[in-house]
């Protein structure tokens, strides 16, 4: 697929009067690097969102993207007291947020400093096509889509890619990444990568989250799970030393009154027909376990059996790997190293630099298809996810 060049000119935000906002520090979340270019400031070793599970496969209320949960609406999640599912609720408090950020008037600057920075987009599938079309139709306009290999020369050459550069990514690589995102993205020339779970490919069942919720909404019961409210079912699985979450898991399928819906999942083939329409495959483990929960062992076999079943199906090696959960794992990264993986993605919701510093510790922006391309637009900056960091700050 070619690559698209777009202009890398940024439109300011059009004169109209900017809603009353508190004031948002200019030292909060950004500095000169070395290049000249703004950095976060405020995150503290080993700070991130674990943001590889905030999203809508999460089925409950450890959710920090509202819009998120629209899309597992779209799957058949619970509704609220009222009758109203909550994502309805969260979509617009998160949109509306998206709305006055993107005329604050510190926007501006953040996107001039973001046109420095690289902005790695994270996808959890594609729900909404339109939405979506409208967000690539963006990065067209605003940015400068570049492919997982474009990254990877910068790091080999040491060169830094042009201002404005995006990737595009999608974690767990459900079928709609082939029936929605890749029309979408073939249409604009627009490379991406889709990194999988191995132990799905080729199979109906369904994501293992997926799966504990309508398990524990039919009659399911675990030892471990038998207290607190069920929309807190997610992260006391995720909190579970990986030998538990397993135990758990299955006492949820021999104790549930029905078992989950299958769910389609993509083929060997499908890998290849991502490939060769410009969408890169890489690894996501075996079967998406909470890494820092895991062993020593489960962490290796985790990442070499999803890299030899990756290896077979694709004719090669894959060079780039998402940590499940979004956070860095040290023992991860060095089975990464000796397996001469030479791409790591995070899930910290920042932008990182030009030139990839840690390119085993990338940084990734949270994003969805049906958010709003006006909060696109601040989260592309940086804006949405600096104010957010000042916010949990401000409140804690």
């Amino acid at each position: 697929m070619p690559q698209s060049q777009s202009s890398t000119s940024i439109s300011m935000a059009r004169a109209r009067p900017a809603p009353r906002m508190r004031a948002l520090p200019l030292t909060v979340g950004w500095s000169a690097d070395r290049h000249g270019t703004g950095r976060p400031t405020d995150r503290p070793h080993g700070d991130h969102l674990h943001g590889d599970h905030l999203r809508g496969d999460q089925l409950g209320g450890d959710l920090l993207h509202g819009d998120r949960r629209r899309e597992e609406h779209r799957h058949g999640t619970h509704l609220d007291g009222g009758g109203r599912h909550r994502a309805a609720v969260d979509t617009e408090q998160q949109d509306a947020r998206g709305e006055w950020l993107r005329f604050a008037p510190v926007q501006p600057l953040f996107r001039a400093l973001a046109a420095q920075r690289l902005a790695v987009l994270a996808y959890h599938g594609v729900t909404d096509h339109r939405s979506f079309g409208a967000q690539l139709d963006r990065l067209q306009r605003l940015a400068t889509p570049v492919s997982l290999d474009a990254v990877l020369q910068a790091v080999t050459e040491r060169r830094p890619l042009p201002p404005r550069s995006v990737l595009v990514t999608f974690d767990d690589a459900d079928r709609s990444v082939l029936t929605h995102a890749l029309p979408a993205l073939d249409a604009r020339g627009i490379p991406a990568t889709a990194f999988v779970i191995s132990e799905l490919i080729g199979t109906e069942r369904p994501f293992w989250w997926h799966e504990a919720d309508f398990l524990a909404r039919h009659g399911g019961r675990a030892r471990s799970l038998d207290c607190g409210h069920p929309s807190q079912l997610l992260r006391r699985l995720k909190a579970m030393p990986d030998p538990d979450r397993r135990r758990s898991l299955h006492e949820l399928r021999v104790s549930a009154d029905r078992r989950p819906p299958r769910q389609e999942q993509l083929t060997p083939a499908d890998l290849l027909a991502l490939r060769d329409g410009g969408v890169a495959i890489g690894n996501h483990t075996q079967g998406h376990p909470c890494l820092g929960r895991c062993d020593d062992d489960t962490v290796r076999a985790e990442i070499t059996g999803a890299h030899e079943a990756l290896t077979r199906w694709l004719g090669e090696p894959p060079i780039a790997f998402a940590y499940p959960d979004g956070g860095h794992d040290v023992r991860a990264e060095t089975v990464l190293q000796e397996l001469g993986y030479r791409l790591g993605f995070l899930s910290d919701h920042r932008l990182g630099p030009r030139l990839p510093s840690h390119p085993l510790q990338i940084s990734r922006l949270q994003v969805d298809s049906t958010t709003s391309t006006r909060r696109f637009d601040t989260i592309l900056s940086g804006l949405e996810p600096a104010y957010r960091r000042w916010r949990r700050q401000a409140v804690a």
